[in-house]
């Protein structure tokens, strides 16, 4: 299956050191959503930004999606789909919930979506992320119907983790596509 990716970067964006960043470099099937505004992010305007890169879509595409991001997916997909988007790897996902994990100026993606995704995801997951508790990022998973992958220690598996093309990532990304692959059978 020809697979393209649309990579949904976080708050601030994903910058040159950022896994997402060496990905979309190296995947020529991958493109990557631009808000107008990283770093005091509206739910609806980056909902309508969303929605217009998933309706230029023309094959199936897997989004991939970081810390704030993966709240985005979620609300997202609880009110519209696509026949395009066919799996979701939702990479640290910050607890847009938690006044003590994610800064206020997230707060407008709470409540974070409770429900399974209509499409297979993974969602991956540090133990010593700031941004979210671990047992959280385990609840989120269960409730959303994703596969659980723990990397162990990698911070919020960011720029800062200095992951470069992050290996183990596409790894958990294959076994994402062939989970898709398994569910069209």
């Amino acid at each position: 299956m020809e697979t393209k990716l649309l990579i949904l970067p976080g708050l601030g964006n994903s910058g040159e050191k950022h896994w997402q960043t060496f990905w979309h470099k190296k995947f020529e099937t991958s493109s990557r959503i631009i808000h107008d505004n990283w770093d005091e992010p509206i739910l609806e305007e980056w909902l309508s930004r969303l929605n217009e890169e998933i309706d230029k879509l023309d094959s199936p595409t897997i989004l991939v999606a970081h810390s704030l991001a993966v709240s985005l997916v979620l609300h997202w997909a609880q009110n519209v789909s696509s026949k395009n988007v066919v799996g979701a790897l939702l990479v640290a996902p910050a607890d847009v919930d938690s006044a003590e994990h994610t800064p206020k100026s997230v707060r407008n993606f709470s409540p974070m979506p409770l429900f399974q995704l209509p499409f297979p995801s993974i969602l991956v997951a540090s133990e010593n992320d700031p941004y979210a508790s671990f047992e959280r990022k385990e609840y989120f998973a269960k409730m959303w119907g994703s596969d659980f992958v723990n990397v162990g220690q990698k911070g919020h598996i960011n720029s800062d983790s200095d992951l470069k093309y992050w290996e183990e990532g596409q790894l958990i990304l294959e076994q994402l596509i062939a989970k898709i692959e398994g569910s069209k059978k």
